[in-house]
């Protein structure tokens, strides 16, 4: 069975008795999986994990963490890069009683083939997924003008898990090449998600936040910039 698919749990000691569950208390199965993990069946395997919240990302050797943060010091996105290639995820509330996986494939495909790319279904170490290219453009120098867009190779893997939904985009050789694919398919096999218990809305993201180490060197940089370099909340010199 492909990895990390999940259905509804079937009480057997009712089943055998002839008696069927009560349809409240029907939830959906979590198969037996390899990961990615929900965190109340993650495994103690020694994994040294970077703790963001809602998702907490394996220190895999050789991979550099990066966190995307918006005017507002919301943390909106992590990625992990290895060599050349690129693993975005992000994580989403879900449905108690189904997945979103599906619907969220069918969407991607025509949001990418609307903006120039293409992609098609295949099936891929965690089940159906996404493959080919999307148009992206790339990050502007100071100074410089937008470049245009590029075409990029692209693969997106998703997993339904208990009221949650993983996503992840495999970008650059990665989304091309198996060998390439191997580091960044083994750090989204070992990512935890944190679910809690609030309710929200189907699709919206779950809140990531950083780690407060992290945290305070974001602070102390944005307080380089400012002028006198008074990190915020810091008093000001001579105060």
């Amino acid at each position: 069975m492909p990895f990390g698919r999940r259905r509804n749990r079937i009480d057997r000691s009712l089943r055998e008795r002839g008696v069927p569950p009560e349809p409240q208390h029907k939830v959906r199965e979590i198969e037996r999986t390899t990961g990615p993990w929900d965190a109340t069946d993650a495994p103690a395997d020694g994994t040294a994990r970077i703790d963001l919240g809602s998702l907490r990302l394996p220190a895999v050797p050789g991979t550099e963490l990066r966190v995307d943060v918006n005017a507002q010091q919301k943390v909106v996105g992590a990625t992990l890069r290895y060599g050349d290639s690129l693993l975005q995820v992000a994580v989403f509330a879900a449905p108690r009683a189904n997945g979103i996986w599906d619907d969220v494939r069918a969407d991607l495909a025509v949001s990418a083939s609307g903006q120039g790319g293409s992609l098609r279904e295949v099936e891929g170490p965690f089940g159906p997924e996404l493959a080919g290219f999307v148009r992206a453009t790339p990050q502007a120098q100071p100074g410089q003008p937008a470049p245009p867009p590029v075409r990029r190779a692209a693969r997106f893997v998703g997993v339904d898990g208990p009221r949650w939904f993983l996503r992840g985009m495999i970008s650059g050789p990665a989304a091309e090449s198996a060998e390439a694919a191997a580091p960044l398919e083994q750090a989204f096999r070992q990512i935890v998600v944190v679910r809690g218990t609030a309710p929200m809305p189907v699709r919206e993201q779950l809140p990531l936040t950083l780690p407060p180490q992290a945290a305070a060197q974001l602070a102390a940089q944005q307080g380089a910039r400012r002028p006198g370099g008074t990190p915020p909340g810091a008093p000001a010199p001579g105060a």
